[in-house]
């Protein structure tokens, strides 16, 4: 019995020993076969954005969000890399803010020097411009994510610029029409004083035009009420609204009003009761809070989780760049920049956005395909191309310009 219980003593001091030699043996096996499999082959991505001065909206609401876009593209890079996991890539994000009217010529010299080759850029027009026509980005190709402009993708288009940012021409198109399923075919157009605005005015005249409806009115706004904060100021605003939209015949107000200076004021104040759309209202664009449809629910929460706030159209234009990147990535199973943007270009190239149809690229500018939501504060309202406007080849083709109207000769 003695012997038996030394035995038993010395089983038991050797036992943990033997999980421990166990443990380290399986630990040793994997850091084998890890070592065996080859590193994930990496992709670089840069990002240049413009910390413009961000103005509060009329009224402050909702603080503006320092880093638009920039959250955007941060989310694409965590869904790249979760694919990535197992498809052997891997994906880093090179982002460089340049202050307001800093050099971003500097900034993409500088991201060109360590061999990105494919940017994310969220900048006006006049930069992106800039940057496009230096020699550095003759190899590159960069994402357009915060530029509106018309003309971007047409006499101003460039080979090495592709468009995740709907145009205002698509945004135009996709009102239009939800107006004529409303029978709203009669448009006071109200007007803004910056030359946005007007550019914004001038897609909504274009696209009236290209669906037959009705221009009424055109009128600027001009009114700056100086006591919009008093205890009075809402009754000189409705005033102001109701004697602006006297006398005059229409279904529905359109607003130009790109910064947020005036456009919320004019809904409920108007003469006759009519509904306010365009940039405030009723307005079109590429994401917003209320969307749910189609799995976004899903991409609205991850993205909260991320930025600790709300998803906005340029956010949601740069999160489609780089998922674009790492889709091609993936679909092409190469790393290679010339390979990524050979397969995204091509008619194979699809991309899921939570808007209830596959994206692309159009192959005449470099414009995103892609519906456009139509929403109010805490709602979508619709979602167009509206049922019943027919194309040959594709109904996004329906918003924004079309390949026989194109001004764009990339080749």
């Amino acid at each position: 019995m003695q012997m038996g219980g030394k035995h038993l003593q010395i089983a038991a001091l050797l036992r943990p020993l033997a999980v421990i030699s166990a443990a380290a043996l399986i630990a040793g096996s994997l850091a084998a076969i890890a070592a065996a499999q080859p590193a994930p082959a990496e992709l670089r991505i840069g990002y240049i954005g413009v910390a413009q001065k961000r103005v509060a909206p009329q009224p402050f609401l909702d603080a503006p969000p320092q880093d638009e876009g920039l959250a955007g593209a941060r989310l694409g890079i965590d869904e790249d890399n979760t694919t990535g996991r197992f498809t052997g890539q891997h994906f880093t994000l090179q982002d460089i803010e340049v202050p307001e009217k800093g050099d971003v010529a500097a900034a993409l010299r500088e991201i060109a020097s360590g061999g990105v080759r494919l940017v994310i850029t969220n900048l006006p027009e006049a930069p992106l411009l800039t940057i496009a026509a230096l020699p550095e980005a003759a190899q590159m190709t960069l994402f357009n994510a915060g530029a509106a402009d018309d003309d971007l993708r047409a006499e101003k288009c460039r080979a090495n610029l592709l468009d995740t940012l709907p145009s205002r021409a698509m945004l135009a198109d996709a009102l239009v029409q939800y107006l004529l399923i409303k029978q709203w075919r009669n448009v006071l157009l109200v007007v803004g004083p910056t030359d946005d605005d007007r550019a914004y005015a001038d897609a909504i005249k274009r696209s009236l035009k290209k669906f037959h409806a009705r221009l009424v009115a055109e009128k600027p706004w001009t009114y700056q009420p100086g006591s919009r904060r008093s205890d009075t100021g809402h009754f000189s605003i409705q005033a102001e609204a109701a004697r602006f939209t006297q006398g005059i015949s229409y279904d529905v107000l359109v607003v130009a009003d790109e910064e947020d200076n005036f456009g919320d004021d004019l809904s409920y104040r108007t003469y006759d009761p009519r509904p306010v759309a365009g940039t405030q209202g009723l307005k079109p664009t590429a994401w917003a809070r209320p969307h749910q449809e189609w799995g976004a629910t899903q991409l609205q929460n991850r993205f909260l989780r991320l930025a600790k706030r709300w998803m906005t159209d340029r956010d949601y234009a740069a999160w489609l760049a780089v998922r674009s990147i790492g889709e091609a990535a993936s679909r092409a199973q190469s790393t290679d920049p010339d390979a990524v943007m050979k397969f995204m270009r091509s008619d194979k190239f699809e991309l899921g956005g939570f808007k209830g149809t596959p994206l692309n690229y159009r192959d005449w500018d470099g414009q995103m395909r892609q519906a456009i939501l139509l929403v109010d504060p805490r709602s979508l309202v619709s979602v167009s191309p509206q049922p019943g406007f027919l194309h040959q080849f594709s109904e996004l083709d329906t918003l924004g310009i079309d390949r026989p109207e194109t001004k764009c000769r990339l080749h």
